[in-house]
């Protein structure tokens, strides 16, 4: 892509373009100014703007409209947007400057799965407090689901119309898709507001029913329900709604600002053959920290919906304390204790701290996608590099396409991303976090072992 061309998109992309739907006429439409091109690197950064790319690029039938969207959108074709319950709506400029009206619509909820949505989050404190905080919490995607619920388009979900007059999805509309990942990194209750509520609507009803929830227990009871049960053992329900006559739970721990100091081991009595005072040492530390950083979670408003992180295995917790910097003596044990050598601990640590667990897994576990989900890679990889782009060379084998040269590597992910990997000294060595775009990755990579 030429300079030229990029300048002529952004000369035509500013807020000024008029057009009635820009407008708003009431509080369930919010309009946005037209965003800048984007230089390089993914176009969403936060969880729901990727969560939206993916659901795009999963369902879209024509993986050329996409790729041209995408190319539209990163150049600073679409104007401003208008973001209003079912539509969105946006004018794009091609590369001769012709503008359209390009709009995606995407279904409603009904008043049925509104009840539905709005009683969830009504019943779960975790989630009342994340959207009074102007928070929307991915797990919500989930709990939705398990209600029948979907919050994220799915294959059919996204309509379109375009004055370019195209039966189908188009670049136009692809580009538009593109820009709102963008606003949604920036603001996530837009995706409530393409499903019919606008923010403060939403918020209002939210308070109204757990307020209301709040009241019925005491309206219910009568002097008889307030007799605490004489029998030891109760049904769950029953402890449940007698919840209100029962004492008060103590008062939550008070947060601990920094962890505690391990205390000195060395000196004295010689320790018994085996034991290290500095690895000891060094465990009383992580403990304390970890202690710590488990409390404050604990404390957070969203820690009653927020499912545990799965265990960690001998080998993942060995290298998450190699990571820490224990030094060489203690990196040794670890290195030795986890059926590693030295640098392959180091590769490991490298790994973990760009991508924790699923980052280690990628270094050191190989996969074979299912064919569907194969299929799927590779043309997202396909659709990565414009036609006037130099598309590398890739060769295929499992999850991983390595540049013609040998220099460079995409491995591919369980979870749907590209990690970049360069070669050095006949391994594979991490060469930057995971992205949803794989022509990105592999700049990264090939900038890493252009540097090497």
């Amino acid at each position: 892509m030429t300079g030229d061309f990029e300048d002529g998109y952004a000369a035509g992309s500013e807020a000024e373009w008029s057009d009635e739907a820009y407008a708003p006429g009431t509080e369930a439409e919010r309009t946005f100014a037209a965003l800048p091109p984007a230089r390089g690197g993914g176009f969403a950064r936060t969880w729901w703007g990727q969560a939206w790319l993916k659901a795009l690029e999963d369902t879209a039938l024509d993986g050329q409209q996409v790729k041209l969207g995408r190319r539209h959108a990163r150049a600073g074709a679409v104007g401003a947007v208008s973001v209003r319950p079912g539509r969105i709506t946006a004018v794009v400029q091609d590369r001769d400057h012709t503008r359209h009206r390009s709009d995606v619509l995407l279904q409603q909820f009904s008043a049925a799965e509104w009840d539905r949505l709005l009683d969830l989050v009504a019943d779960r404190a975790g989630h009342i407090a994340a959207l009074l905080d102007h928070d929307m919490p991915p797990v919500l995607v989930e709990d939705a689901a398990a209600c029948g619920i979907e919050l994220l388009p799915g294959i059919g979900d996204l309509d379109s119309a375009c004055s370019c007059g195209a039966w189908d999805h188009c670049a136009h509309t692809a580009a538009l898709c593109y820009q709102v990942a963008r606003l949604l990194d920036q603001d996530p209750f837009l995706l409530l507001l393409l499903r019919g509520r606008g923010e403060r609507e939403l918020l209002e009803e939210v308070q109204n029913r757990s307020a209301a929830r709040a009241e019925a227990p005491e309206a219910a009871e009568t002097p008889s329900d307030r007799a605490v049960p004489s029998h030891r053992g109760v049904p769950a329900a029953e402890a449940y709604a007698a919840r209100d006559i029962l004492p008060p739970l103590p008062a939550p721990p008070p947060a601990v600002e920094t962890p505690g100091t391990a205390p000195v081991l060395g000196g004295g009595t010689p320790p018994a053959p085996g034991v290290d005072p500095a690895a000891l040492e060094f465990l009383i530390a992580d403990t304390a920290a970890r202690a710590q950083r488990l409390l404050a979670e604990a404390l957070s408003p969203w820690h009653p919906d927020t499912p545990p992180p799965p265990a960690l295995t001998p080998g993942q917790d060995a290298v998450r304390l190699a990571a820490a910097g224990p030094g060489a003596a203690v990196s040794a044990r670890l290195a030795a204790g986890s059926g590693r050598e030295g640098r392959g601990l180091a590769l490991a640590v490298r790994a973990w701290e760009l991508g924790g667990p699923a980052g280690l897994a990628v270094l050191e576990e190989e996969w074979t996608p299912q064919p569907e989900a194969l299929a799927r890679a590779a043309d997202r990889l396909a659709a990565a590099w414009t036609d006037d782009e130099n598309r590398p060379r890739l060769r295929a084998a499992g999850s991983r396409w390595t540049v013609a040269d040998g220099t460079a590597q995409l491995r591919y992910g369980p979870d749907g991303r590209w990690w970049p990997y360069r070669k050095d000294g006949g391994r594979w060595i991490p060469a930057g976090p995971a992205s949803d775009d794989p022509a990105g990755a592999l700049a990264e990579a090939a900038e890493a072992a252009a540097q090497r």
